[in-house]
């Protein structure tokens, strides 16, 4: 499966990809400063072990390019062995490129910070700076056979508001990036990846469409803590359903061929606390995977935070499918079971107009968890999948 460069991410007829986010066991990102093959193959043993076809991992953007103008290749060489090790476990990988934004802490390089200070996404210097790195570092992992996919980094909408940018700004610094990657690694998928702000959030300077449509495929992220979770969680439908609603509303807002990806969904504590943790992950993936623009579901994330660590928000020390020694956790056999299920069958679709363009970053708030049209929809999807239509869309869907 890898060696097909994950499905193609995107083509249409196939069943969704399964996988996970990958947080090392032993000493979070950390291990990044230190890296044992060892220990991550001890990692994919225990993803292998529950079905998963992929991972997604995080080299950390200022300890490869600590300087402008340096990449360390032994940082470079370590990511790349890393990429071996999941293909021992036929693992296929994406890798992303700017961390950016990992559990709650930002890593920006130095060169950024100080007197140095200077908006990443719309200073000339910095973008420069950044192309070369992710320049570097795509071309270097899309030689591997299993890397199927290069993310431009994880939530780089969460650097700001460190980093001043404007919607135009941001749609730029977005296209010059993905056009970087392209030409560096011209057979690998290139992806953007935005927290939900940019779906929700009418003063958030990220546009929906930097998500929509740039990059091969559109990602979203699913969390409880945007609101959603305030609603009815743990196990209440717009809870169990936000997943499915952002996929819709991803779908509503690119071209209708678009496929998307559930690059981040987990169950966070105290929205979900660890006795419904596996209902929850069971309701959340039937409720999602049927739907035809999926092309993937990741999971956040592989294995729990080490308590020893600290000053991690409470919910990131728990969210991993295995414990940091290595004990299959409930919601691992959730995943276990998607995993060995047959593609779901194509079903008779509802749908709902929506009552704004899901690409007009001045309504976004219409949208959000919450509102009246999202509730609306919740309750209609009480009985079964509800497309939601863009006002230039007025058709009913079926599948």
């Amino acid at each position: 499966m890898s060696s097909e460069r994950l499905l193609r991410i995107g083509e249409t007829g196939r069943a969704p990809m399964l996988g996970a986010n990958y947080v090392p066991s032993a000493g979070w990102f950390y291990s990044w400063l230190d890296f044992d093959a060892d220990n991550a193959r001890r990692d994919f043993a225990d993803l292998a072990s529950i079905g998963l076809d992929h991972i997604r991992i995080f080299p950390i953007w200022p300890w490869i390019q600590p300087n402008r103008g340096l990449i360390r290749r032994r940082a470079v060489d370590d990511v790349l062995a890393l990429i071996d090790c999941a293909a021992e476990f036929d693992l296929a990988v994406a890798v992303d490129l700017l961390q950016g934004h990992l559990s709650s802490f930002d890593f920006v390089p130095s060169w950024l910070l100080t007197w140095h200070q200077a908006s990443l996404f719309t200073d000339a210097t910095a973008r420069a700076g950044i192309k070369a790195y992710a320049r570097a570092v795509a071309g270097e992992v899309s030689g591997r056979p299993n890397v199927f996919a290069i993310t431009l980094g994880n939530e780089v909408n969460n650097l700001w508001p460190a980093n001043a940018t404007t919607l135009e700004g941001t749609y730029d610094f977005t296209a010059e990036l993905v056009e970087t990657v392209r030409t560096a690694a011209p057979d690998v998928a290139c992806l953007t990846s935005f927290y939900d702000d940019v779906w929700y959030d009418p003063a958030h300077p990220f546009p929906q469409s930097a998500a929509v449509d740039l990059g091969d495929v559109t990602t979203v992220h699913s969390w409880t803590f945007n609101g959603v979770g305030g609603l009815d969680a743990p196990l209440g439908p717009a809870t169990t359903t936000h997943a499915d609603y952002l996929v819709e509303l991803a779908a509503a807002a690119g071209q209708p061929d678009r496929a998307v990806w559930l690059q981040e969904v987990g169950a966070a504590e105290p929205d979900i606390p660890p006795d419904t943790a596996a209902a929850f992950a069971h309701a959340t993936i039937d409720a999602v995977r049927a739907n035809p623009a999926l092309c993937g579901i990741t999971w956040w994330c592989s294995h729990d935070i080490d308590p020893r660590l600290l000053d991690f928000p409470r919910r990131e020390y728990s969210l991993g499918l295995f414990t940091v020694d290595h004990q299959r956790k409930p919601v691992a056999d959730v995943l276990a079971l998607a995993a060995n299920e047959p593609p779901t069958l194509p079903v008779a679709r509802d749908s709902i107009s929506c009552p704004v363009d899901p690409r007009d970053p001045a309504t976004r708030d219409q949208l959000a968890p919450g509102s009246e049209f999202h509730r609306t929809w919740t309750h209609r999807r009480q009985s079964g999948p509800v497309a939601i239509l863009p006002p230039s869309r007025s058709s009913a869907v079926a599948s």
